[in-house]
């Protein structure tokens, strides 16, 4: 079966994103709040790869990206009712004082409040440890390539993420469980995680 993926969110993260599906030879779907004809200039950047759409229909993929900030989540995710049997990867970070306040303030991660407003799908946290500009860029060394970390309480989900990154020229490393391996990936007491930032090769 063939797995279909969306990127929700056309910033800077949702071009990146959709740029290293284009470079890989791979259909995404990419959608904004604006309507797809406001992505055809993007879509004729990027090619034949990248198909702007609907929200809605973006939202119909397997693999769902969602490249909007974190405190949109749960405005732009309301427009979809039903998340079961989907796949939703996680590329927000919570760094602003007052979303580490709320996430904090109930003792959860910024990923577990984001996976409460998509009940029934499997929420992987990937692709948001490395500034957009350096994400997708070329290893300094031959043989290497960048490493993404993957993190999800759902391992089918992790691995599905784990094989799309190396499917996307990445080294995935799976780190398990959100608030066990995954929660360097996220801001702590305030500051930025163990892993945020951290631009590492693996060899291929």
């Amino acid at each position: 079966m063939n797995i279909t993926y969306s990127v929700v969110g056309s910033g800077s993260v949702g071009k990146t994103l959709a740029s290293l599906f284009a470079r890989a030879g791979l259909d995404v779907l990419i959608a904004n709040s604006r309507g797809p004809e406001s992505l055809s200039a993007l879509a004729a950047e990027l090619g034949r790869h990248v198909i702007p759409a609907t929200v809605e229909r973006a939202f119909e993929a397997d693999v769902i990206f969602l490249a909007v900030g974190f405190a949109q989540v749960k405005a732009v995710t309301a427009k979809r009712l039903d998340w079961t049997n989907k796949i939703v990867v996680d590329v927000t970070n919570a760094l602003q004082p007052a979303e580490v306040r709320e996430a904090e303030s109930r003792g959860l991660l910024s990923s577990e409040i984001n996976a409460e407003f998509v009940s029934g799908a499997k929420l992987v946290k990937a692709f948001n440890h490395l500034p957009v500009r350096q994400l997708g860029t070329n290893p300094s060394m031959d043989g290497q390539r960048q490493v993404v970390f993957v993190s999800s309480n759902h391992a089918d989900a992790s691995a599905t993420v784990a094989a799309l990154a190396t499917q996307l020229g990445f080294a995935p490393v799976e780190l398990g469980r959100l608030d066990e391996g995954g929660a360097p990936l996220h801001a702590l007491h305030g500051k930025p995680g163990g892993l945020l930032f951290q631009n590492l090769t693996k060899l291929a």
